[in-house]
């Protein structure tokens, strides 16, 4: 089991940039695909973005595209997600998870974290 610990989040105005990291437990960290997903209020927890286990495939949700990045570093055992020109509609408690592989990812198989909340003022 991998355990999970997101964070990075904060208060930030529209146009603006975050970082979010997850550092993870345990030595198989590199066997599995990661994603970011989140939680806005009131709102079903959505997928944001996935990344191989290699780094080699990314993928990310259409309201995401062109200005998030997810990467990781498994010499780390970190997942990060760059996100740029943010929205007030980002608004939201921001988890990561992961899955056996990236085809998987929308049903992660971790437990969820507590999550890093990202707030976006217009």
């Amino acid at each position: 089991q991998v355990q999970l610990v997101e964070s990075g989040g904060g208060l930030v105005q529209a146009g603006g940039s975050l970082r979010l990291s997850c550092a993870a437990s345990g030595r198989t960290f590199s066997s599995y695909a990661m994603g970011w997903f989140r939680q806005a209020p009131g709102k079903e927890r959505e997928f944001v973005a996935a990344i191989g286990w290699s780094g080699g495939s990314t993928y990310y949700a259409d309201s995401v595209k062109g200005r998030f990045t997810i990467s990781r570093d498994n010499a780390k055992n970190t997942l990060y997600l760059q996100m740029n020109s943010l929205k007030p509609e980002d608004t939201a408690v921001y988890y990561c998870n992961y899955s056996p592989n990236i085809v998987a990812i929308a049903r992660p198989v971790g437990s969820w974290g507590q999550g890093t909340q990202v707030t976006v003022s217009s």
